[in-house]
């Protein structure tokens, strides 16, 4: 599961469980839409396009192996799309172009969450902003540390999941209140 966070304010919450089945997803997915809705925050499932549309979430996370772009917008109409462009503008100028809600970059660092297959740099981040308006999502081994260099390079959102919820020092809440 992943948190994306902007400054102190969790904005969306993306469902993301790799190993469950379709059944076990739909029953997490609609007790945290609740949680969502409750507290104003967008819910987005990872990869999964036809849950999306069955749990009436928000949005859907696409990587470039799941469903394209233009069959997930046949499928959840006008919700928000977000796609992996890993470390690539050109990855980047394609989802643009096919209109994608948001693009997320990365691995900007190790991370706990998945093999770093794509390793980005700010200077990425920097290149990547100057082509687009379409939001960046800044992903990969986010934490306290670190974050605040890619929010100064125009980064809109952090992907953080591994530093909320495998912190071993703090509960999810008390790792969240570190990102001032």
């Amino acid at each position: 599961m992943h948190k994306v966070l902007k400054s102190k304010k969790v904005c969306f919450f993306q469902l993301r469980l790799k190993k469950e089945s379709f059944k076990k997803k739909y029953t997490i997915g609609k007790k945290i839409k609740k949680i969502c809705k409750k507290f104003n925050v967008k819910f987005l499932i990872n990869d999964d396009v036809l849950l999306a549309k069955k749990l009436n979430a928000d949005g859907c996370h696409l990587g470039q192996k799941d469903t394209n772009i233009f069959k997930a917008r046949k499928i959840i109409k006008n919700k928000i799309i977000g796609i992996t462009c890993h470390n690539s503008i050109k990855l980047a100028k394609i989802a643009v172009i096919n209109k994608a809600d948001y693009i997320a970059i990365g691995a900007f660092n190790f991370s706990k969450t998945k093999r770093v297959k794509y390793k980005a740099t700010i200077g990425l981040l920097k290149k990547v902003r100057k082509i687009t308006k379409t939001q960046i999502v800044a992903i990969g081994g986010i934490n306290s540390n670190n974050y605040k260099k890619l929010l100064l390079n125009k980064a809109n959102f952090l992907a953080i999941s591994s530093y909320i919820w495998k912190n071993k020092k703090q509960k999810p809440f008390e790792a969240i209140q570190k990102l001032k």
